[in-house]
């Protein structure tokens, strides 16, 4: 049995994890400081798909004053 990859629903959501991790590993970098070590964040970034850099900007992140 062959199935064909829906491509058309698959590459939208690539971009939009793509974009996201870089997004995520620039702001990371740009970051004085975060809750964790750095290294920590990079691999949930990249390891963790898209709830990897979402758990970033919500939990990683400090707030500057």
């Amino acid at each position: 049995m062959h199935t064909e990859i829906p491509w058309n629903l698959i590459a939208p959501l690539l971009v939009i994890h793509l974009i996201l991790a870089v997004v995520g590993l620039i702001s990371l970098y740009k970051a004085e400081s975060t809750r964790g070590p750095k290294w920590m964040w990079v691999i949930v970034i990249l390891l963790g798909n898209l709830i990897g850099t979402v758990a970033y900007f919500v939990v990683g992140r400090k707030e500057t004053s």
